[in-house]
């Protein structure tokens, strides 16, 4: 197993659950602030933007954890000797993709036939 790789994934993992602590916190945060006031989105003029703010924060939170469960697939390809494989045509991923995207699954050409 390549270290630097290790280190990489993990530490990339570990950035992306606290990412998720923090937006599962903003996200708590809004709903708690909006929960004891009278909502009436299209009156109040502050209430489109809450829910605005909300739906981005959920769009993030659901992007993180996207991510985390990328990463945590990286990590188990890493684990099985198949890091840094295609999972499509079974050719090395190329370096520079991988440095860019630690948990990409697939080749450069691969993924633009998607």
């Amino acid at each position: 197993m390549d270290s630097d790789v290790f280190e990489r994934l993990t530490a990339a993992r570990r950035d992306t659950v606290a990412q998720i602590a923090a937006l599962t916190a903003d996200h708590d945060g809004i709903v708690a602030a909006v929960a004891d006031v009278a909502n009436d989105d299209e009156h109040d003029p502050e209430g489109t933007t809450i829910a605005f703010e909300r739906a981005q924060v959920a769009a993030l939170l659901d992007q993180a954890r996207g991510r985390l469960t990328d990463l945590d697939a990286a990590l188990a390809r890493l684990a099985e000797g198949t890091y840094g494989t295609c999972e499509r045509c079974g050719r090395p991923i190329d370096p520079e993709r991988l440095a860019a995207r630690p948990a990409a699954r697939t080749c450069i050409t691969c993924a633009s036939r998607r």
